[in-house]
């Protein structure tokens, strides 16, 4: 097991894979939902329910594909071989949901809903848990860890940057004039899935073929997949900094989820949300270096802490004034949602390992893969509910698919979505944070611990 400093070719080639699993994620999120209602048309309502059971299905699945990651004995090691299949299962499945069946009947387009979605995210969730376990597999430094999760969520951002930024232009190369405006269309919503389905393609096989798993020899597991998780619950840094992950993904998931009915509903203006996306994660993306070295003074826990905070403060901000000022005062704030949402990016894939470490020093045995299906399952639990949340404001407050002008109700619905609904989410995260128990000190302890258990396994 490598404990020395990884190369830049070492980093680059595990962070690049990233750009895949973020473009996919930001296209689902900021674009699924408005798709299934505008495009399809599915009732908000159903659209956010559809969703939600996709996320739950996929939450359930996450666990038991790391359980089965961390048993697979491969000649290219335990993660690689799901990352290299199941990125040709997100290539089709990402066509297929974003192919307009043309179903009128809403029972029957909800049904259309869960299965694509499902489909999907079991597709994604091959790739992505035996690819986050890759993470501790690669280097056991302190810091180390913190510059490989840097690498890693700045290929991240480039994803995003991708899925925000490429996705309305897509589209606009197929929109056609109706009713004297400018509409999305079927083909262009097809070849937006199949673009992005071979960007993913291209990006998983370029990190299968440039990172080596150097524990094809791992110790045999021996605890059954309840008892693996159960044990999981038992590690307490480690609930200390799940829990905070799931408050920030669900708050992350209604800005998201919201932001296109933000800017298209209430500025009139739907290409404002891609600028938007763009200059939100751009001024992360640039910041990310500056929280990483914030980090080193003030260690990690507290650095995540003040980025959630930061983000809160911008929505609490956004609701009372950001609809009375405008799309240049949005953008501002954007901005400064950038700039707290760095961190968030980077600290909570820093930390984890470190937990999953105390685990190995108590169990002798290395459950990664259990540690980031279950992180990935209560992920997904987060934005199930975020974006049932989502479906059912907009739902209660009368939102009508496609009106160019919807009531004061439905714009305040959204404005509390963006506002403090999401500002709410994070400001528990941020406290409970607070609670995380291990120091860069205590992990080094941990870390010493763990070499003498490794020489004494290696030496029976």
């Amino acid at each position: 097991m490598q404990t020395t400093k990884l190369s830049l070719g070492q980093k680059i080639g595990f962070g690049i894979g990233d750009i895949g699993g973020n473009a996919l994620f930001t296209i689902m999120a900021f674009w699924l939902m408005n798709y299934f209602t505008d495009q399809v048309g599915l009732a908000a309502a159903l659209a956010g329910t559809a969703m939600m059971v996709g996320r739950i299905f996929d939450a359930v699945i996450d666990p038991l594909i790391g359980f089965v990651s961390d048993r697979t004995r491969t000649r290219f090691g335990r993660r690689r071989p799901y990352i290299l299949f199941g990125s040709f299962f997100i290539l089709i499945t990402l066509t297929l949901i974003f192919t307009n069946p043309h179903i009128h009947n809403q029972a029957m387009l909800f049904i259309w809903a869960i299965t694509v979605y499902c489909l999907l995210n079991l597709a994604y969730s091959l790739v992505n848990v035996p690819y986050s376990s890759l993470t501790p597999e690669l280097t056991h430094d302190y810091n180390e860890r913190t510059s490989l999760n840097g690498f890693r969520m700045t290929f991240a951002m480039v994803g995003t940057f991708v899925g925000a930024g490429l996705a309305l232009p897509l589209l606009g190369i197929f929109d056609q004039r109706t009713g004297g405006r400018m509409v999305h269309t079927d083909t262009g919503y097809t070849m937006l899935g199949l673009i992005f389905g071979l960007v993913i393609l291209i990006v998983s096989m370029i990190t299968f073929f440039s990172v080596r798993e150097t524990e094809k020899n791992a110790p045999k597991l021996t605890s059954g997949m309840i008892k693996s998780y159960l044990s999981a619950f038992k590690n307490k840094p480690y609930v200390l900094i799940l829990l905070p992950w799931v408050f920030y993904i669900t708050a992350m998931t209604i800005v998201s989820g919201s932001l296109i009915y933000y800017c298209k509903y209430i500025y009139k203006s739907e290409g404002t949300a891609t600028v938007a996306i763009m200059m939100l994660l751009g001024t992360a993306l640039v910041c990310i270096p500056i929280w990483v070295w914030v980090a080193k003074k003030l260690g990690k826990k507290l650095t995540f802490c003040i980025g959630m905070l930061i983000v809160a403060a911008v929505g609490i901000v956004n609701f009372f004034f950001a609809h009375i000022l405008g799309i240049p005062f949005f953008l501002g704030m954007m901005v400064a949602a950038g700039i707290g949402i760095s961190p968030t990016y980077v600290m909570p894939w820093a930390i984890v390992p470190d937990t999953i470490e105390y685990d190995y020093t108590r169990s002798g045995e290395r459950k990664e893969g259990t540690y980031y299906g279950l992180w990935t399952f209560m992920s997904k639990l987060g934005q199930a509910f975020a974006n049932f949340l989502i479906g059912w404001v907009l739902a209660f407050s009368g939102f009508i698919q496609n009106l160019p002008t919807q009531t004061e109700t439905v714009n305040l619905g959204i404005r509390l979505l963006f506002g403090p609904i999401m500002a709410l989410f994070y400001i528990i995260g941020a406290v409970i944070v607070l609670f995380y128990p291990i120091s860069q000190k205590m992990y080094e302890d941990i870390r010493a611990k763990a070499v003498e258990m490794e020489k004494t396994q290696q030496s029976e």
